[in-house]
């Protein structure tokens, strides 16, 4: 017979200190993503019907091209946080950090890809 203590027992398995900031932090990311993802497949999908150049010179007016970068750089950094959450939560041990190091890279990698673009269309004279 095991004397284990409840306060023992919950050991390791308690608060990470950081749950309500994380909380809100989606909140209030999945909010703004409300009104940015439908500006931006607005856009996106007005570009796609419209010829080159006419698509192009869309795509470099400020009021489309920032709204559109806060949507890649918003979308992506709550994909981060929820696909850790995710991944935390329901693995362990290696498979967990491989995973964690993953969807963050992709996350970064998908920012910079898409930033860069929105740059060079916009800058592009």
């Amino acid at each position: 017979m095991r004397y284990i203590t409840d306060r023992k027992r919950a050991t390791g398995r308690g608060s990470a200190r950081s749950g309500t900031e994380h909380h809100w932090y989606m909140q209030a990311s999945a909010v703004g993503l409300a009104f940015l993802v439908p500006w931006f497949v607005y856009c996106v999908g007005r570009a796609l019907t419209l010829p080159y150049g006419d698509a192009w010179y869309l795509l470099m007016q400020p009021y489309v091209s920032i709204p559109m970068g806060l949507a890649v750089f918003v979308g992506m950094r709550h994909f981060a946080k929820g696909a850790t959450m995710m991944i935390e939560d329901y693995t362990r041990g290696t498979w967990r950090k491989a995973l964690v190091i993953a969807a963050l890279s992709l996350s970064y990698a998908v920012t910079a890809v898409g930033l860069y673009a929105l740059i060079v269309i916009t800058l592009k004279a």
